[in-house]
């Protein structure tokens, strides 16, 4: 093929650019080089006719090349004119010169009030959605819990035991190392600054109490809802996007019996199991300090956490645990029927279920608080 040229020389009305040889993208290099020295060399104001006879080869590339060149005169104070283009390349020319013509779109205005109120009426409108959801996954799971206990044999009791190995046995390691390491950081910074007061001995009132109420089953449900939350949406959603929970209706069975009641059966048994055992190794934690940082020996330590904790502190921590695991499970299968047919939307769902999960628990541990100090308890 012939070396593309783009010659520029005086004519009647302005400046003539005779272009010739090839212009295709084989020579792409040439051509880019050639519009950019024509678009600097030659003055911006003055009408520009490009001749187009003697070209030989034109293609998708070189017509844009051409079209750009056009533009460019037509954006300064100068107009450009083409002739001479061979019939045979007339349509692509014009398809390309009918492309992008749409000015671009102008910066997006900072929103007006009435954009603050309309975004704030459309999240309060996803807010009562997402609501609506959760009450209705609470509803359908409260029926087939019925369902269950009036005809025990429907209950599917080998999927709960799956369930409850994966939540629980196999979460015990994790659970009770981040759990002690809560507890040996806690008794650390008490002995830490309690210490200038000569009041080491409170440590082990704060370690004991804030374990037994409050840390030890907010550490363990966060992380149950980073763990096994995270694990139930992906479950589902990827089901739902394989289609197999639409198959289970068409066999006529409920999804909700058969996959997601067992799933929350077995959050509900796990997380009270972990919460004791995880403060536990909080308290553990706390007296290991105690010991090798604070100087106080087990037996003192084991003394004051006698004299400081009393039961209702270990039961108010263990009645939080089943309503917060309820909460974890009754959003994670929310949002895994939720996703739609993308893997897009399935990391989507997985990431709301976690940040959801953890404000409700965080949430819902803050109006136990409130419960319990009205009460007396």
């Amino acid at each position: 093929m012939t070396r593309p040229s783009l010659v520029a020389r005086p004519g009647p009305s302005g400046i003539e650019l005779a272009a010739a040889g090839a212009w295709t993208v084989a020579h792409a290099r040439n051509l880019d080089g050639l519009i950019e020295t024509t678009v600097r060399t030659t003055p911006a104001d003055q009408p520009v006719t490009i001749d187009m006879h003697s070209v030989t080869a034109l293609d998708t590339y070189g017509a844009w090349l051409i079209e750009r060149l056009v533009r460019a005169r037509e954006a300064g104070a100068g107009r450009a004119h083409l002739e001479g283009l061979p019939d045979r390349y007339r349509a692509l020319y014009e398809e390309i010169q009918s492309t992008e013509r749409e000015p671009t779109p102008p910066p997006p205005k900072r929103p007006s009030v009435l954009g603050y109120v309309t975004q704030l009426g459309e999240a309060t409108v996803r807010f009562f959605h997402e609501f609506g959801a959760f009450a209705a996954m609470l509803g359908a799971v409260v029926l087939s819990l019925g369902r269950a206990l009036t005809n025990p044999r429907s209950f599917r009791f080998t999927p709960t035991m799956h369930h409850l190995d994966r939540v629980g046995w196999q979460a015990v390691p994790i659970m009770l190392l981040i759990t002690f390491l809560i507890g040996c950081i806690i008794a650390q910074q008490g002995f830490f600054h309690f210490r200038k007061f000569g009041a080491d001995a409170y440590v082990v009132d704060m370690v004991g109490i804030l374990v037994l109420r409050e840390i030890g089953v907010l550490i363990v449900a966060i992380m149950m809802a980073g763990r096994s939350g995270s694990a139930y949406t992906a479950e589902l959603g990827s089901m739902k996007m394989r289609e197999e929970i639409d198959a289970l209706r068409t066999m006529g069975r409920d999804p909700v019996d058969v996959l997601i009641l067992p799933r929350i059966i077995a959050l509900v048994i796990a997380l009270p199991i972990l919460t004791f055992l995880g403060s536990m190794a909080a308290l553990y934690g706390g007296g290991l300090v105690a010991w090798a940082y604070g100087g106080m020996s087990p037996a003192i330590y084991i003394e004051r956490l006698r004299e400081a904790v009393s039961l209702t502190h270990f039961e108010v921590g263990m009645i939080k645990a089943p309503f917060m695991a309820l909460v974890i499970g009754i959003v994670a299968c929310t949002q895994g029927l939720a996703v739609k047919g993308s893997a897009e939307s399935l990391g989507r769902e997985t990431t709301a279920s976690v940040v959801k999960s953890i404000f409700l628990v965080i949430v819902l541990d803050g109006l136990f608080a409130i419960f319990f100090a009205s009460i007396d308890m």
